[in-house]
């Protein structure tokens, strides 16, 4: 069974939004009440099975705190997957998305596969950002949502999962394209990169997300 390494994949937000839980919940199913906060980046790695093929994420937990943004700035490189995390109860965590995705238009290749994430939902009665809030503006911004709570893990296997499948897609038809081109022209001693920058919109897979 082939493995597709999907480098790097950041988790971006403020600070105490629950970014660390997330990683955590997903790569090791645990969830810590007295995390602490994230100095400059940590990462874990799983691995998926993706329609058929195995696929190994690594998933970097950038530090929200504002001293750190100079640091953390650079590790946006490289990325193919972005989960953009805010918390349900903190509206000034919600006003900051924006903010966010300027960041890391600025610093990842512009085919990133951004998702949206409300943190939190297991404090419903403390809700300071509404459902439909988040769906207006990732729709606005083009962008996957689903609300989540690393507390109780709802959602959280299911972002990953539909920011894995959509780069699956990506790096699927990229290598597609590879291969027709080598197919029709093969230089001596060339070779292949598959990079994100998409030059053959001909074929389009959308995210398989419900």
């Amino acid at each position: 069974m082939s493995t597709i390494t999907c480098s790097k994949i950041v988790l971006i937000g403020d600070s105490g939004v629950g970014k660390s839980n997330i990683l955590s919940r997903f790569t090791r199913n645990e969830f810590c009440l007295e995390s602490k906060s994230t100095i400059g980046v940590e990462f874990a790695t799983r691995t998926l099975l993706i329609e058929g093929k195995t696929v190994k994420a690594q998933i970097w937990d950038t530090a929200g705190q504002e001293r750190y943004r100079a640091i953390t700035s650079a590790y946006y490189r490289g990325a193919v997957g972005a989960l953009l995390v805010y918390d349900i109860t903190k509206r000034q965590t919600f006003d900051n998305v924006q903010r966010w995705l300027r960041e890391l238009r600025d610093h990842a290749d512009s085919n990133i596969v951004i998702m949206m994430a409300g943190n939190k939902s297991d404090l419903n009665h403390l809700r300071a950002v509404s459902d439909q809030d988040g769906q207006t503006l990732a729709e606005k911004e083009g962008l996957s949502f689903l609300e989540t709570s690393a507390l109780e893990a709802h959602n959280v296997e299911k972002v990953f999962h539909t920011i894995l499948t959509e780069i699956y897609h990506i790096i699927s038809k990229k290598a597609l394209a590879a291969q027709e081109a080598a197919a029709t022209t093969v230089l001596p001693g060339q070779s292949t990169t598959i990079n994100f920058s998409d030059s053959s919109g001909n074929m389009k897979r959308g995210c398989c997300s419900t």
